[in-house]
């Protein structure tokens, strides 16, 4: 139930929706882009990377991209966004659940049982955002929001019933889905999706909310 922003990085800081292309005033033609995930994981390699391509071919030759997946340019997944508001990077790709608090219109999405399909529930948050909370993101360019299909627990014992949660130190992408998982006894685990598979591994957490 995490919802997730594309953002770019303006010199004039305003906020509009996405064009074909993106021209920055110093005219530069190589923008990068920046994310917390390996370039094999599905969001780079099925959408960012063919999304770059698709412009770059639109554009005729006047823009390239180069990609830097897995924080290759520093820092941590929180501080991506900023990354994208102070010029650090021309693009990035993040999750608004990683900095608690900042987005509290946008963070009704992340209520339970607000997702449906990823697709359908896609759209409604762009209508959403555009209507009721791009003051949410003075100083970028935001290009899109999506979410994905309904979350699902990941863990290591079965999980048959609620009461199964009790005890169990499950990560969760964002403070609302924390408090969920405080309600249901568990005990919440804050953490980046990259930082997921050593946590199991070596027993930090029991179980992971991830699509």
């Amino acid at each position: 139930m995490k919802r997730r922003a594309f953002l770019a990085g303006t010199a004039a800081g305003t906020i509009a929706l996405a064009a074909p292309a993106i021209v920055r005033a110093q005219e530069v033609t190589t923008l990068r882009v920046h994310q917390m995930l390996p370039a094999q994981a599905t969001i780079p390699r099925a959408a960012i990377e063919p999304w770059t391509k698709r412009v770059a071919e639109a554009s005729g030759g006047r823009l390239a991209f180069e990609l830097y997946p897995a924080m290759q340019l520093g820092g941590a997944p929180p501080d991506l966004y900023d990354q994208a508001k102070d010029g650090v990077v021309d693009l990035i790709w993040t999750v608004l659940g990683y900095t608690p608090g900042r987005f509290p219109k946008s963070e009704v999405f992340e209520l339970p049982f607000m997702v449906t399909k990823g697709e359908a529930t896609s759209v409604a948050f762009q209508q959403f955002v555009e209507a009721n909370s791009m003051d949410e993101f003075a100083g970028v360019k935001l290009l899109c929001v999506h979410a994905h299909g309904p979350g699902l627990f990941h863990t290591k014992t079965a999980v048959n019933k609620l009461e199964d949660l009790k005890g169990m130190k499950i990560r969760g992408g964002s403070r609302i889905i924390n408090d969920m998982l405080t309600r249901l006894g568990a005990e919440p685990v804050g953490m980046p999706v990259p930082q997921v598979p050593e946590a199991l591994s070596t027993g930090v957490i029991n179980g992971t909310t991830i699509p």
